[in-house]
C-alpha cells in the first residue's frame, strides 16, 4: 500500500503531462511520457516515496520530542521574575531564546537516539522509538539534528547582535549558551552519562543554561539565589527519575541505565530529601533578598513559599507513594494538584509584583 506522500507525488505526474509541449523541447508526446518516467523514477529512489516509505511526520515529531520543550519555559524565567511581562521587547526576546532553545534541544534528542540506538532495541518500552524501530534511518536522523541545530542558530538573527557573534549582547550571549549546551549534552549523550551524580549534574546544568539564555537574550539581570535554586530544583527532579529507574531494577534485575547499579533507594530518598529542602531555603532567601526587594519593590513575595513547599511535596508523593516519577514532563501535564499550585503559585507572584 502507497503513503500518502507517493500518491500525491504521483498526482504532480499527471500535472506534468498537461505541461505545453514546447517546454520539454520536442513536440513528440512520447518523449514526454519519456521524461515522465525518469521523473518518477529518480524521485521516489532520491525521496524514497515507494511503497517501502517509512518516516511520517508523526515519527519525525517522536524523534525532536515537541511535548518536551515544556522544559524549555526556563528560559522564560528571567522574564517572568523579572517583572518585564509587560514590557514587548522583552517578550519578544524571551519567546526568540525559547524557540531556539527548543531547536537546539530537539537536535539533541536526535543524537542521544542515535547513540542510543542499540540499547533502545533491547528495551521494552524504548525499542519503538522512531530510530530503534527503522521508522528513521541513522542519515536522516543525523540530518534532522542537522535542521534543528540550523533553525536554532536561524532563530537567533531575530536578536540584535551587537559588535560581535559571541560577546555579551542579546545575540552573542543567547548563541554563546546554546553552543555550549549542545556540545555539553554531546558529551553527556556518549560519554558523561555513565558516570552516577555527574549525569543528574549535567541535566540540572542544562537548566540552568536555559535560565542564562533568557537572561542574555533578555539583558535581565539574574539573582545568585534564583540561579542556584533553579540547579537545586531540577537536581531534585533528576535523582526523583533515577529513583524509578532503581525501582524498576530491582523489580527486573536488569539496570535500565548503565550508571544505575551505583545508585540504590536509600542513596536516592536522602539525595531527594537534601535537595528539596535546599531548594526550599533558596527560594525563601530570593523572595527575602534585598535586592530582589528593591527590584519589585515589595516585601511580600515571601508569601509564595508555601506554594513551592506544596509543589515540593506533592513531588516527593508521586515519588515515593505513588513511585510515578519516571517522567516529570508527563507529571506535569497529567497531575491536577500540582497544576493548581503551579497556577496558584503564579498568580499570586504576578499580584504581588504588579498590584502590591
Amino acid at each position: 500500500m502507497y503513503s500518502q506522500q507517493t500518491i500525491l507525488f504521483k498526482k504532480s505526474l499527471i500535472h506534468i503531462r498537461r505541461i505545453p509541449l514546447e517546454l520539454f523541447g520536442t513536440p513528440h508526446t512520447a518523449h514526454r511520457q519519456e521524461i515522465v518516467m525518469i521523473v518518477w523514477k529518480f524521485a521516489g529512489k532520491a525521496l524514497n516515496l515507494q511503497k517501502n516509505w517509512k518516516p511520517t511526520m508523526k515519527d519525525i515529531l517522536r524523534l525532536i520530542r515537541p511535548k518536551q520543550w515544556l522544559k524549555n519555559v526556563f528560559v522564560l524565567v528571567p522574564m517572568f521574575f523579572g517583572g518585564a511581562l509587560t514590557d514587548g521587547a522583552t517578550v519578544f526576546a524571551s519567546l526568540v531564546a525559547f524557540f531556539a532553545f527548543c531547536f537546539i534541544a530537539s537536535a539533541i534528542y536526535c543524537f542521544n537516539d542515535i547513540i542510543d540506538v542499540e540499547a533502545d532495541r533491547r528495551h521494552p518500552v524504548k525499542c519503538k522509538r522512531p530510530i530503534a524501530s527503522g521508522a528513521i534511518t541513522m542519515k536522516a536522523a543525523y540530518g534532522l539534528m542537522a535542521l534543528m541545530v540550523v533553525l536554532a542558530m536561524l532563530t537567533t538573527l531575530l536578536l540584535p547582535r551587537g559588535g560581535g557573534l559571541l560577546e555579551a549582547s542579546p545575540r552573542g550571549g543567547l548563541v554563546g549558551v546554546l553552543l555550549f549546551y549542545f556540545v555539553l549534552n554531546l558529551a553527556y549523550c556518549a560519554w558523561l552519562k555513565q558516570y552516577a551524580i555527574v549525569d543528574v549534574c549535567v541535566i540540572a546544568f542544562g537548566f540552568v543554561l536555559r535560565l542564562l539564555a533568557g537572561g542574555f537574550a533578555t539583558g535581565i539581570v539574574l539573582s545568585k539565589w534564583i540561579v542556584m535554586m533553579t540547579f537545586l530544583l531540577t537536581l531534585f527532579l533528576s535523582f526523583a527519575k533515577r529513583r524509578d529507574d532503581v525501582i524498576r531494577m530491582e523489580a527486573t534485575g536488569e539496570a535500565p541505565r548503565k550508571n544505575t547499579i551505583r545508585y540504590n533507594l536509600t542513596f536516592i530518598n536522602q539525595a531527594i530529601t537534601i535537595t528539596a529542602s535546599v531548594t526550599l531555603v533558596c527560594y525563601i532567601m530570593y523572595t527575602i533578598s534585598p535586592e530582589v526587594v528593591a527590584r519589585v519593590h515589595t516585601d511580600y513575595l515571601y508569601l509564595t513559599t508555601a506554594y513551592v513547599l506544596l509543589g515540593l511535596l506533592r513531588y516527593i508523593q508521586i515519588t515515593v507513594v505513588d513511585k510515578k516519577s519516571g517522567d516529570p514532563t508527563k507529571m506535569m501535564l497529567q497531575d491536577r494538584f500540582t497544576q493548581v499550585v503551579v497556577v496558584l503559585w503564579a498568580l499570586t507572584f504576578l499580584l504581588i509584583i504588579y498590584f502590591l
